[in-house]
């Protein structure tokens, strides 16, 4: 089957249709919005296929004259979005650029496969069988920590606070997440206040009985996931498992609803470890690492 096919800049997409492709795509997640895209990108292109049934995100750079794409910051996945199967898009991502790394989503197995991208570990929570269905999944010891957590006498604060959970993620992350710039927080900020104002975007936090800070999460919203982008545990919260009691009380809130839970993640040990005994379920998505510059380029640029 032939299809008609436009790689377009950012400014000369039609952000509704691109938006409306996202939206109706059941692996159309947040991170391809046009308005995320926007303000997370260096510089973004965009292939559009069959006026909008089909769409894939290029995000890129340019070093030395040579285009290449790369891992936006506070993006996770992307990747070919919507229904169609018969297009060779390695082949489409070749024309555009030689050399870089795309992330492709839960969706693009088969593409994964036939180019050799890494899988890597998601875990979700489907919030739609409702809390009770939700805990019976819980890890013994999970159980044990909220037990801890209550305890403690710890309360969800459901005030509006990005400035807050942005502060603390990049002060206690900074070492881990070194290559996320000011500017990519600074952009993340705008793109978090502009969500905020769609219902797109909320903040909880979990203080003690005194109003100190336990724990805090930003999370993101559509009509399909709630997404875990930021959480963060103070030392004081460590010891009273704020974190755990952080993550139920969020799924507590919205569960019943037709969402997942979206973890982000992860493959270090230690948090993947800590998301799954919430009975959470790997959904991968690909990491897709390629060189196709020419001698003796693609050599330097192993």
């Amino acid at each position: 089957m032939s299809h008609h096919i436009d790689i377009l800049p950012s400014h000369k997409i039609d952000a509704d249709k691109w938006n409306n492709c996202i939206a109706n795509a059941n692996n159309g997640l947040i991170y391809s919005r046009y308005e995320y895209l926007q303000a997370m990108c260096d510089n973004w292109h965009g292939v559009v296929i069959n006026d909008y049934t089909a769409v894939v995100a290029l995000p890129w750079r340019k070093k030395f004259g040579f285009r290449y794409n790369y891992e936006a910051a506070f993006i996770q996945q992307l990747g070919l979005i919507g229904n169609i199967n018969d297009i060779n898009i390695a082949e489409l991502i070749f024309s555009f650029t030689k050399y870089g790394d795309i992330l492709f989503n839960f969706e693009n197995e088969q593409f994964a496969k036939t180019t050799h991208a890494k899988r890597r570990t998601n875990l979700v929570i489907d919030l739609s069988v409702g809390i009770e269905q939700i805990r019976l999944a819980y890890k013994k010891d999970l159980l044990q920590n909220l037990k801890k957590a209550e305890k403690a006498d710890l309360n969800v604060v459901t005030d509006l606070a990005i400035d807050d959970a942005i502060k603390h993620y990049r002060s206690y992350y900074h070492d881990r997440f070194s290559h996320i710039t000011s500017n990519d927080y600074n952009n993340f900020y705008q793109l978090a206040q502009d969500f905020s104002k769609q219902d797109m975007c909320f903040t909880r936090k979990i203080c003690n009985s005194s109003g100190e800070l336990m724990a805090i999460g930003l999370f993101f919203k559509d009509e399909k996931r709630i997404y875990n982008v930021m959480n963060t545990t103070t030392e004081a919260g460590r010891r009273s498992e704020a974190n755990h009691y952080l993550i139920d009380a969020v799924i507590k809130e919205f569960a019943g609803e037709k969402l997942l839970f979206d973890f982000e993640g992860s493959d270090l040990p230690g948090v993947k470890s800590f998301y799954e005994k919430f009975g959470a379920i790997d959904q991968p998505y690909y990491h897709w690492h390629f060189n196709k510059l020419r001698f003796p380029l693609n050599i330097l640029k192993r």
